[in-house]
């Protein structure tokens, strides 16, 4: 069953996730982002962690994409052609990153041990 459940989400192997994919691409492109920009760090304390633990220069470099894409939005325009060729809107920054915290908050709650980071109201 999961092996179907992966075959029916693998965009190598079915058109529609090929689509989808390609859509969100598009999309993507459109405004220079790439896909681990979406992940907000207000809702999920694992990203906010994520984030922090990243190099300066990489969150700020996420920051300028999301100032820029916003900009974009609410000028209603897109990047110009040559720009939106040169994105790479699926190589991922963060994914590494949420997968160790992520894996470390299961070790921590397995242990028993107090979670590092408490949700708060800001």
């Amino acid at each position: 069953m999961a092996s179907f459940l992966q075959s029916f989400i693998d965009p190598r192997k079915n058109w529609f996730a090929r689509q989808h994919m390609k859509a969100i691409s598009t999309r993507l492109r459109h405004y220079g982002l790439r896909y681990d920009d979406l992940y907000d760090p207000y809702y999920d304390l694992d990203i906010k962690e994520a984030l922090n633990r990243l190099p300066r220069e990489v969150v700020d470099a996420r920051n300028q994409r999301l100032k820029r894409a916003m900009d974009l939005s609410l000028k209603h325009v897109y990047l110009p052609e040559d720009l939106q060729a040169m994105q790479t809107p699926f190589r991922s920054y963060l994914q590494e990153m949420l997968a160790l915290v992520k894996r470390e908050r299961a070790e921590r709650e397995a242990l028993g041990a107090l979670p590092i980071y408490q949700r708060t109201i800001p």
